[in-house]
């Protein structure tokens, strides 16, 4: 019965044709590339040893972590804080979980290197730096 009201009360609207068109590949394309990330993080989560906070070492890449890492495919060092999606903002450094480099962070200890897939597919030598957890 919710389901119903909430349609109700949603307006008729209209769409150019074209946008429409452009606008579900668009959907559809990022529906695969968070399903492809889902499943790289899941992946992640199934293979990595599980412990209690107090027992990971400080030099492990965990959420809220300050990461310095250096991609090998492009040259580049960057330094990020990995966090939940609602606290994303790339502009301040800030990448979420959900996006390729934040999904191939997670779990890696100083001096890691992995091979990790960007947005397009092609993989990158990830090399782990520098970890600074919150506070500290």
């Amino acid at each position: 019965m919710t389901k119903t009201k909430s349609r109700a009360a949603r307006p008729a609207i209209h769409m150019i044709d074209t946008e429409a068109d452009r606008l579900t590949e668009l959907a559809l394309h990022k529906q695969h590339e968070l399903n492809r990330i889902y499943e790289l993080l899941l992946g992640e989560i199934d293979r990595a040893a599980i412990c209690s906070r107090d027992a990971m070492p400080t030099n492990v890449v965990t959420m809220g972590s300050v990461v310095t890492f250096s991609d090998e495919k492009t040259g580049t060092q960057r330094t990020v804080e990995l966090v939940y999606p609602a606290y994303a903002d790339i502009a301040a450094g800030r990448v979420s979980i959900l996006t390729p480099v934040g999904a191939g962070l997670i779990g890696l200890r100083t001096g890691q290197s992995i091979l990790w897939p960007d947005r397009n597919g092609e993989e990158h030598r990830l090399t782990i730096i520098d970890v600074k957890q919150p506070g500290g």
